[in-house]
């Protein structure tokens, strides 16, 4: 039996990157994973390599900034699963710009992504965890969620702001008792691919970063992180083995935020 068996997760951004490894971890520790994303083929390559392991995987298309877009994701799993028991609200993106020169636009849309798509995944999915007993919510938030990022900025006002959201909403579900609990994520320096699909003012995204060079400057030790290590925590967030565990964070950084 797996730690999760049974469970149905939802993860967005779940077709590459961390939102992948836990996609991934998720399935192998026995839950029945609903991926979404806007990138279809390669959301459908990851649920297909899923179900190829051995795993209950199904994709979705979803733009997590549409209301509209979350009531129907919400109506798909209840017609598929019945139920949920692990929403992993892992969708993001980063535009890396001083404030100074960051466009209202860009801030509008990195907040959209970052902050709503969170906001209308605790609203849409959390009434529907609790018909079943409740479930586990989990909210990627960031190291620059933590502490100060330079250059990041507004990146880092998002994920500052999901971390008291997680908070907050987490003591709400208590205040009702409908057995959900909300807990947020910080990973540190990970080897994804968003260091290189990340925007930047006056380069169009299309620049090359070191993720190697950063981990040796910021981490101790210089150890780079892997997706798979942000998703083991995720599934001890998703597993009943964290029942006690609520409006808390769980730093994966390898203590760079210390």
């Amino acid at each position: 039996m797996g730690r999760v068996q049974n469970k149905v997760a939802l993860i967005t951004g779940g077709a590459m990157g961390i939102g992948r490894a836990c996609a991934e971890r998720l399935a192998a520790e026995g839950a029945i994973v609903v991926i979404t994303d806007v990138v279809d083929a390669t959301g459908m390559a990851t649920a297909e390599a899923i179900s190829a392991a051995g795993g209950d995987a199904t994709y979705l298309n979803h733009d997590v900034t549409s209301e509209a877009a979350w009531q129907a994701i919400i109506k798909q799993v209840r017609e598929l699963h019945g139920r949920l028991d692990i929403l992993v609200n892992n969708a993001g993106i980063a535009i890396r710009a001083s404030i100074f020169e960051m466009s209202l636009q860009d801030f509008h849309r990195q907040n959209s992504v970052n902050l709503d798509g969170v906001f209308l995944g605790l609203k849409h999915a959390i009434p529907f965890m609790a018909e079943d007993g409740g479930g586990s919510v989990i909210n990627l938030s960031s190291v620059a969620g933590l502490k100060a990022s330079p250059g990041l900025s507004a990146y880092a006002m998002t994920k500052g702001g999901v971390r008291l959201l997680s908070k907050s909403v987490a003591k709400e579900c208590a205040a009702l008792g409908n057995g959900v609990r909300v807990n947020s994520v910080h990973p540190g320096i990970i080897a994804t691919a968003i260091w290189n699909k990340m925007d930047a003012v006056g380069d169009q995204g299309e620049n090359q970063v070191d993720v190697d060079a950063i981990a040796a400057m910021a981490v101790p030790g210089g150890l780079l992180g892997q997706a798979d290590d942000i998703a083991r925590g995720v599934v001890y967030l998703a597993s009943d083995e964290s029942r006690y565990v609520n409006a808390s964070e769980l730093v994966i950084d390898y203590g760079l935020s210390a």
